[in-house]
């Protein structure tokens, strides 16, 4: 498991903006037809990177949701579309949230639930 420290930066917040981010595409996950969108984000205050995941069916209402977890810069290098589900399940927590969830975020830790 991944030990992730929490310094009290707005972006361990569940109910954070896109806007406090700088963000870059990093692919598309096609494992079990998901079509995830990832994305890495640099914080702009605190500057550390987060993976961000999100996947939704537009066949389904209610199917979007989105992980984050926080990177660090020696794993960021490592990190493809394929394998952010595995690696934000290794994480001690994450921040997660979307219209499947009924929420606009939380922090949880292990499986993710990114199929459909």
């Amino acid at each position: 498991m991944n030990k992730i420290p929490k310094i009290g930066c707005a972006c361990e917040k569940p109910t954070s903006d896109y806007t406090e981010y700088r963000s870059s595409e990093l692919g598309i996950d096609h494992t079990n037809g998901r079509y995830a969108e990832v994305t890495i984000q640099q914080c702009k205050l605190c500057q550390r990177i987060w993976i961000h995941y999100f996947v939704e069916s537009e066949h389904y209402s209610k199917s979007g949701r989105w992980y984050k977890g926080i990177v660090s810069k020696k794993d960021r290098s490592q990190i493809t579309p394929e394998n952010a589900v595995e690696f934000l399940e290794s994480l001690e927590w994450y921040v997660y949230g979307g219209s499947f969830f009924e929420s606009t975020g939380a922090i949880g830790s292990g499986k993710v639930r990114a199929d459909l």
